[in-house]
Parts: C-alpha cells; sequence; structure tokens
C-alpha cells in the first residue's frame, strides 16, 4: 500500500506547457506517473507531450476523469489554480508553485475548508509512492525502491538526502510527502503521520522539520497523547541548528519568532514525546536500521516467548 497516491492516481497538470510544466511532466511519465491531461488557458486543443490539453479543469475532469492535479503556474494566478482544482473536486492538490502571496494563500485556506480535497503545497517538492506514482518535482532515481519507511518533510532537498541514505542502507520508501515550507500551506505534519499510521505498508517514518512555526510540536505532542495500538516508531531531524533569531532561512515559514520554534527546542520537545531524534542529516539512514532491528528482534522475543507457554 501506500498513502494518498498510488499507480491508478489519474493526475491532470495544471500549466503542462510552461517551461517547467514541460519539463517535470515528462520526468513524471519517465517515473511512471499515470497523467491523462493537462490545462492551460486558451491551448485547450492541443496536444503536448501525447497529452491532451484543455482550458479548464472542469473540461479535463469531464473528458479525463482526472482525480489528482499539479500545479505549475506562476505565484499571481498560483491561488486561482488551486481553488479551480478544489472546485471540481480533485481528491490530492499538488501546488509546486513558490512565492504565492500569504493573502491569496488565506483565501484558499477558507476556500479548502468543508472540501474533501487534500491540499500538499505550496512551495513543495510533491509527493512519491515508490515504484507506483510520482506527482511533483524528486529526483526519479532517489526513489526507485518501494519499501516500508515513511517520509513527511518541510524540506525538498533534505527528503532527498534522506531517502538516498535509506536506500544505501537497504530499505526502500512507501511515500514520501514534501508539505512544503511556506508559512501557510495545505495539508500538515500530523496529517501526514496519522495516514502512515493507518497504512500497514509502512513500518517507519522519518520526520524532517525545520526552524520556525509550530507544526512539528503539534504533530510531536499528539503523537505522545495518541491512543492507537499501532504507533509506529519515528524518526525527526530538525534543520537550522545554527540559525539565528529573526532571519528568514530558506523558506518563507523557516524563521524563528519564538524561542519555542528555535531547533534546540523542538528537538527537546519532539524527544520527550517519544519522537528518536538525530543531530545530523547523516545519521537518519542509520537510526532506521537501528530501530527496525529492534524491532525485528523484540518481535523474534514475542514469538520465542509464546512458543514456550
Amino acid at each position: 500500500m501506500s498513502i494518498l497516491v498510488n499507480e491508478n492516481s489519474r493526475v491532470i497538470v495544471q500549466g503542462l506547457t510552461g517551461k517547467e510544466g514541460l519539463f517535470h511532466t515528462q520526468k513524471m511519465l519517465d517515473y511512471g506517473t499515470l497523467i491523462v491531461g493537462g490545462v492551460t488557458p486558451g491551448k485547450g486543443g492541443k496536444i503536448c507531450l501525447g497529452i491532451p490539453i484543455f482550458n479548464t479543469m472542469e473540461d479535463a475532469v469531464k473528458h479525463t476523469n482526472g482525480n489528482v492535479s499539479i500545479i505549475f503556474v506562476p505565484s499571481a494566478v498560483a491561488s486561482d489554480a488551486i481553488m479551480e482544482a478544489i472546485s471540481v473536486k480533485m481528491n490530492i492538490i499538488v501546488c509546486i508553485t513558490e512565492g504565492i502571496p500569504i493573502s491569496d494563500m488565506i483565501r484558499v485556506k477558507y476556500f479548502l475548508k468543508g472540501k474533501t480535497s487534500y491540499l500538499i503545497g505550496p512551495n513543495c517538492p510533491g509527493i512519491v509512492s515508490s515504484e507506483k506514482s510520482k506527482i511533483g518535482i524528486m529526483p526519479n532515481l532517489i526513489f526507485r525502491k518501494k519499501g516500508n519507511i515513511g517520509i513527511v518533510s518541510r524540506s525538498g532537498t533534505l527528503t532527498y538526502e534522506a531517502a538516498d541514505q535509506i536506500l544505501k542502507m537497504g530499505y526502500g520508501i512507501s511515500t514520501a510527502v514534501g508539505i512544503g515550507g511556506d508559512s501557510i500551506i495545505g495539508i500538515n505534519i500530523k496529517d501526514v503521520i496519522n495516514l502512515f499510521l493507518d497504512d500497514i505498508e509502512t513500518e517507519c517514518i522519518v520526520l524532517i522539520g525545520e526552524i520556525g512555526g509550530k507544526l512539528e510540536i503539534y504533530a510531536a505532542t499528539w503523537f505522545k497523547n495518541l491512543q492507537k495500538i499501532n504507533k509506529k516508531p519515528i524518526i525527526g531531524f530538525i534543520a537550522g541548528q545554527t540559525a539565528p533569531k529573526g532571519i528568514t532561512m530558506g523558506h518563507a515559514g523557516a524563521i524563528i519568532g519564538k524561542d519555542i520554534e528555535t531547533a534546540q527546542s523542538k528537538i527537546e520537545i519532539l524527544e520527550t514525546c517519544g519522537i528518536h531524534m538525530v543531530k545530523s542529516l547523516y545519521e537518519i539512514g542509520m537510526k532506521v536500521h537501528e530501530i527496525l532491528c529492534k524491532k525485528e528482534i523484540n518481535i523474534l522475543w514475542l514469538y520465542v516467548f509464546i512458543k514456550m507457554i
């Protein structure tokens, strides 16, 4: 299994005919993603990369039965593209666009209330379920092996690094979700972790956070108080451990506004909530191996104990 997307996801690319849209659509096709249509106003009726182009999302859905969209449009009109995808009830909406004004995202969040769509992003790398579907800009080569490790991350490049380390340790990725680094986003860390807990394929979760905001803290506190029996091990890393207060670091949301939003504070809080924290990004692969080996040993001892009874 996987979460949110799989080999049956029917993808519509909003902004397919633009430079970024063309480049990444080809990469998604190479990965095996089922792309059924594209949307560019004024270019309806054309064929691009073998994919039919439509003027509106309504036309695209009507003719393709698409249920997932990915957005490659300029920041000035990106919020309109997101709301257009929400209005036609896309199951998953991935917005790659960065630099969307906060006022526009406030409108999007209000419009999203009560709807069934999941919004991933904006300013994110997207989502990939290994060997099934890639809806985003992740490197194809890194996500070449499916497995039992789920990744949720605020950073794109750190997601790739973590996945590469996990593969080098002999494991694979079930699904990797880059939620984006802006101050206002769609799906959050807690939501993704909850989906991983219900996914029978995912046995271990890697959480990559950043300075700024409280998304990691909310998720960890929720996890600590969770009553589910199937709580899975979570390995955490917080980027920006040397960042000065009050300076935006990389992402619009990666700015320390309060002491609790520093890397050290987050690390301490997550550790008290039962998250297995690593201080260096390069320890993630080894920690995954350590945790899963311990889990296998515990299962073996349980089996022996039951046999002895």
